[in-house]
């Protein structure tokens, strides 16, 4: 199955992105110029809300702080991973997204 990736500069952007086209999953840096990933997934989400869509957006930071991840997911996020991370790790966190609705 081919998937395609896209890629965002800013929060901004992703929000931008996320207004033109359909994803399946998104992976939010937390840190990012112009709008961070907290505002853009806040702003997702609200959006989701108009449609009753859901994405998945995996926050990714590299902060790995006391309540880092409870902030995420307030935000919107469904889950977290913090930088820097096996790449197996993320392959394992995706997974769980698509074994969830069966995909």
């Amino acid at each position: 199955l081919v998937k395609s990736i896209d890629t965002a500069s800013n929060g901004k952007e992703a929000l931008d992105k996320f207004g033109s086209t359909s994803y399946d999953l998104i992976l939010m840096d937390i840190q990012m110029p112009i709008m961070n990933g907290l505002i853009a997934v806040e702003k997702i989400r609200s959006l989701e809300s108009i449609s009753n869509a859901h994405i998945p957006i995996l926050a990714i930071t590299a902060n790995a702080m006391l309540g880092d991840r409870e902030k995420c997911i307030f935000a919107g996020a469904d889950d977290y991973i913090s930088k820097p991370f096996q790449p197996s790790a993320l392959i394992e966190k995706i997974k769980t997204f698509f074994q969830q609705d069966g995909s």
